[in-house]
């Protein structure tokens, strides 16, 4: 079979011929353009960064510990995820073509990780993985349309395990490493390697994009596995797992035994207007945000019940529940703040407390990785005595709370985090904290700037949605800053209401804030500048 660069020699030889007639036969080399533009030809006919071989033969990829399960050519628009209706499948009919590549990782005699590589057709010389939500035990084909369609080979896989429930932990040591961090580690090798097999070109840049557990899988990353991603996106992460879970635990432990403390929708709705009220302005604009509410002075005993509250009151049960969700109480193993929600994110609360997401999900923490028991309940949670062990047990396994970015940083590795400040599921207190604690053992915000910001959104909730600009382009600026040098100075967020903007504005790196320049539209990017306060 002729291959193409046969083709190229045999086209070179051809185009010698005239030229060694014209000086009398005797043998001349073809001067250096002709093979210049032999290649240009080839370049322009075979696409710059044309696959090595087919998406059939990666069958036969071999790798220690990695079986390639199955390897299929989608067409431009056909795939649809295995038992998806029509309505799902729809998100998928603009994908452009690619080779899907399903394998299972066996770092472990107990390891069963599954995942899947996407190889598109016009590839952009690069990698980009994607997270996962909660104790996700699948493969997240939804994240990985996106990537695709910008020309990214991309990577998602199950975490080792198959459900959304942590049950998999007992009797399962090595299931949890895989769950909280060595599944990534080897997606991320094992792709990269397909990637090199499969493309002419090597691979120019990988990223990592998450959020939620995807953004806590993005720190540990970072942490742990430094040169495995050039750029990581991190986004609302669960640092601190086990802290989260015990915050969750220990507002529906108290709620569930005494109904009359529980906060109702009405009363939600009273204590975020009431919260507005106090801090709205405090940005210098009021807009039905609060631009930062760690610094927020609102105390809910204001609307303790009395004749001046004409019935816009709460019982002083309901009260002390609302200060118990904005507490940030010690964990006495550490004596480290377990970060509490803040102003501005009561729509987000449920009558038992944190979502029911974060209940769920701190259950199934406490159930099956902390004491390993399956009929553990709620009613036998304490708080203390919990985050104590919660602590001990995962030592740094789950959590996410190395400060330790040296090796990142020094690899040239950047990292964008960012999180909602009306987050109702996991503290964005928990984001400041993290990154004050980087700094301060780094040596101050000037040491780390270059490598790591965290950018805040006023009125985001969980990793999207609320009523402040909460929709933005964090790849862009990821690849900007790793590609060109370009750091994020501002990264600007839009809100829409259904579908159409009506609200811009610039998200700052922290603890700088968005300012309003006294002139324009306050609902246009453009007229506010980032400024530390």
């Amino acid at each position: 079979m002729w291959t193409p660069m046969a083709w190229l020699f045999m086209l070179e030889a051809n185009l010698r011929r005239p030229i060694m007639k014209i000086s009398g036969g005797r043998p001349m080399s073809a001067p250096s353009p002709v093979r210049y533009l032999l290649a240009l030809v080839f370049c322009s006919v075979l696409s710059p960064l044309a696959a090595a071989q087919s998406c059939e033969s990666l069958r036969d990829f071999s790798l220690v510990n990695v079986e390639v399960n199955s390897t299929e050519q989608i067409a431009a628009g056909a795939f649809a995820p295995p038992g998806s209706n029509s309505n799902a499948a729809n998100r998928y009919e603009t994908l452009p073509a690619f080779c899907r590549v399903q394998l299972t990782l066996t770092p472990t005699p107990d390891s069963d990780i599954k995942m899947e590589l996407w190889l598109p057709a016009d590839w952009n010389g690069k990698y980009l993985a994607v997270g996962n939500a909660a104790f996700t035990g699948f493969v997240r084909h939804s994240s990985m349309a996106m990537p695709l369609s910008r020309g990214y080979a991309t990577s998602s896989t199950d975490t080792g395990h198959v459900g959304n429930t942590a049950s998999f932990a007992l009797g399962h040591p090595q299931k949890v490493y895989d769950f909280a961090w060595r599944a990534v580690h080897e997606m991320a090798e094992t792709s990269k390697t397909l990637i090199d097999t499969y493309y002419d070109d090597r691979l120019q840049y990988s990223y990592f994009t998450g959020c939620s557990a995807g953004g806590r899988q993005a720190m540990k990353e970072a942490q742990r596995f430094p040169t495995d991603f050039d750029g990581i996106v991190a986004g609302a992460p669960g640092l601190d797992w086990t802290g989260r879970a015990a915050s969750a635990l220990r507002i529906e432990s108290h709620l569930l035994t005494n109904t009359a403390a529980r906060l109702l929708r009405s009363d939600r709705e009273l204590l975020h207007r009431s919260a507005l009220d106090f801090c709205d302005a405090d940005d210098g604009v009021v807009d039905g945000l609060i631009g930062n509410p760690a610094q927020c002075s609102f105390d809910p005993e204001v609307l303790q019940c009395g004749d001046e509250n004409d019935g816009a009151c709460l019982s002083s049960a309901k009260i002390n529940t609302a200060k118990m969700i904005y507490s940030s109480p010690l964990n006495p193993s550490t004596g480290r703040a377990i970060t509490g929600l803040l102003p501005g994110s009561e729509l987000g609360w449920t009558d038992l407390g944190w979502t029911q997401s974060a209940r769920a999900t701190g259950l199934d923490q406490f159930r099956y990785l902390v004491y390993e028991d399956e009929n553990f309940t709620i009613d036998q949670f304490n708080f203390e005595p919990a985050s104590s062990a919660g602590e001990k047990k995962d030592d740094d396994t789950v959590n996410a709370l190395s400060p330790d970015l040296f090796e990142f940083i020094a690899a040239g590795g950047k990292l964008i985090a960012y999180h909602g400040w009306s987050d109702p599921q996991i503290s964005p207190a928990s984001a400041t904290q993290y990154y004050e604690r980087v700094s301060r053992v780094s040596g101050g915000r000037d040491a780390i700037h270059d490598s790591f910001r965290l950018f805040m959104a006023p009125g985001m909730g969980h990793c999207a949605g609320g009523p402040g600009p909460n929709s933005f382009d964090s790849l862009s600026a990821l690849e900007n800053w790793v590609e060109r040098e370009q750091a994020p100075d501002r990264i600007d967020a839009v809100h829409r209401s259904n579908g159409v903007v009506d609200r811009s504005r610039p998200l700052c790196p922290f603890p700088e804030v968005a300012v309003y320049d006294g002139s324009g539209s306050t609902d246009e990017a453009g007229n506010f500048v980032c400024r530390a306060l």
